[in-house]
């Protein structure tokens, strides 16, 4: 898996049964999870591939060993590899979120 962002580029906001369906109709097990504006997940990695889509709020990832940061808002999709180091930073008005593991 290589990372990719896919951002939302319909013109109506899609609603978290729309993005839920998307994810499982790729046979992904998901789950649903939201923090508070401004909540940090320090640098850390995951022995897994991370498939997420925004439903709501936006969040930052900082990725330090590529240079990249990337902001995702509501729709937006990001598959990030294993292993790959980062920081999440939730955005101003929170962020919900779906998420599945690939492993």
């Amino acid at each position: 898996m290589e990372l990719k962002v896919t951002s939302w580029t319909q013109e109506t906001l899609p609603a978290e049964e729309e993005l839920r369906e998307l994810l499982e109709n790729q046979e992904l097990r998901v789950y649903r999870w939201s923090n508070p504006a401004d909540d940090v997940y320090p640098h850390h990695t995951h022995g897994y591939h991370k498939v997420l889509y925004v439903v709501d709020g936006s969040i930052r990832f900082e990725l330090p060993t590529r240079g990249e940061n990337i902001i995702l808002r509501q729709g937006d999709r990001l598959e990030l590899p294993s292993g790959i180091r980062h920081t999440a930073v939730v955005g101003k008005e929170g962020v919900t979120c779906l998420e599945a593991h690939i492993y």
